[in-house]
């Protein structure tokens, strides 16, 4: 049987137990994304979900350090030379990365040390 994979549900980053309000705080207010309620059943685990266009982040609380590694979350996103202002006038620090042809892109650090990419396509690479 040949898997199909039909995309990304959701990629989830993960804070230390309790850091749901300074989640809230960046996941919502900073970057302005929709939080949306978690299943009954999970909400015992703590954590947060949010609608990211047709996929979903997912704020997993974890006791480990391992959420200060490189995996991360890619968004795409328009105009992102004003994202990126506006991330710095809230005091975020952003990092250069490494060129794509073709894509523009930035990371920079939710207050937890997960990466978070931000990128736009700028053209189509033929």
């Amino acid at each position: 049987m040949k898997l199909t994979i039909k995309g990304i549900h959701h990629v989830q980053v993960c804070i230390p137990p309790g850091g749901e309000n300074t989640a809230r705080d960046f996941y919502t207010h900073v970057l302005g994304l929709a939080e949306i309620e978690k299943p009954e059943g999970l909400k015992k685990n703590g954590g947060l979900w949010y609608q990211t266009g047709n996929q979903e982040l997912h704020i997993g609380v974890d006791r480990s350090d391992s959420y200060k590694g490189k995996s991360h979350p890619a968004f795409e996103v328009a105009q992102l030379e004003r994202v990126k202002q506006h991330l710095q006038a809230n005091g975020i620090t952003v990092n250069e990365e490494k060129e794509i042809p073709g894509i523009s892109r930035f990371s920079f650090r939710d207050p937890f040390g997960n990466r978070i990419e931000l990128l736009e396509i700028l053209s189509k690479i033929q």
